[in-house]
């Protein structure tokens, strides 16, 4: 049996779910959800805003141990508890082994993830024997503040993410040029090639291209897995890059 991967499937506890017409379960992706397994290496969630995908990774991320604003299991920052309780009718079905590593990104809450790892930093050490190296120093030493949102994501993915792990990021591209998107396909191969598992919601069709990701679109009927280039991310990018100006001309005409 391979250790891989990590989490191997979702199953909705739909028995005790008493009423599906209410939030969160009203989202089509939840209410129409049985069950969803995942890829070895990479799983990819796609759709338009407010389909549900942020819902379902956070959810996936509570239901698995991680804070709901992001960071490890160690982590219990709160800075306004809005997640849903949607993590509670989730039942995770995972591997006989355990990740050595996992985290928990979620791009609208990274501020406060990085103001929670100065905090720690500047709490009172003197208890301790021999002192532990400040938390920062987990990150790449320079504080996240103070680099921008993709230098200090990329420092996270470089310095943080140590391979056999189990990482979970939400919109990851927020922050992130193109080139860097391609340098963050380039770290996710090295991890996944040290045996970890990445699920990943996102709208970036250049992240979406990595090879034999399952993809997941999220829309009005629910949950299905699709093919890259079937994509409408894949599709619309391409048309514009194809023949940006008629694309224009269709949008601007009156």
């Amino acid at each position: 049996m391979e250790a891989l991967p990590y989490l191997r499937e979702i199953v909705l506890k739909r028995d005790q779910i008493n009423d599906l017409g209410r939030y969160p379960f009203s989202i089509p992706a939840v209410r129409e959800l049985d069950a969803l397994e995942f890829a070895p290496d990479v799983t990819f969630f796609v759709g338009e805003n407010g389909s549900g995908k942020s819902t379902l990774m956070e959810a996936i991320a509570v239901a698995l141990g991680f804070n709901a604003e992001g960071g490890t299991k160690n982590f219990n920052f709160d800075t306004r508890a809005s997640h849903s309780s949607l993590h509670q009718h989730l039942k995770t079905v995972k591997s006989y082994q355990r990740p050595r590593d996992g985290f928990f990104l979620r791009a609208e809450s990274y501020f406060n993830l990085a103001t929670n790892i100065e905090e720690l930093d500047q709490n009172d050490p003197d208890s301790l024997w021999p002192p532990p190296p400040p938390v920062i120093d987990y990150y790449g030493g320079v504080s996240l503040h103070e680099q921008s949102h993709g230098e200090s994501f990329l420092a996270l993915m470089l310095h943080r993410f140590g391979g056999k792990g189990l990482y979970l990021l939400d919109e990851p591209e927020a922050a992130l040029s193109p080139t860097r998107q391609l340098a963050v396909l380039s770290r996710m191969h090295q991890l996944v090639g040290d045996s970890s598992q990445f699920i990943i919601a996102t709208h970036s069709p250049i992240l979406l291209a990595y090879p034999g990701a399952w993809i997941y679109q999220i829309d009005s009927t629910g949950i299905s897995r699709v093919n890259y280039e079937d994509t409408e991310h894949y599709a619309v990018t391409k048309a514009f890059l194809n023949n940006p100006e008629k694309m224009l001309d269709e949008l601007f005409r009156e």
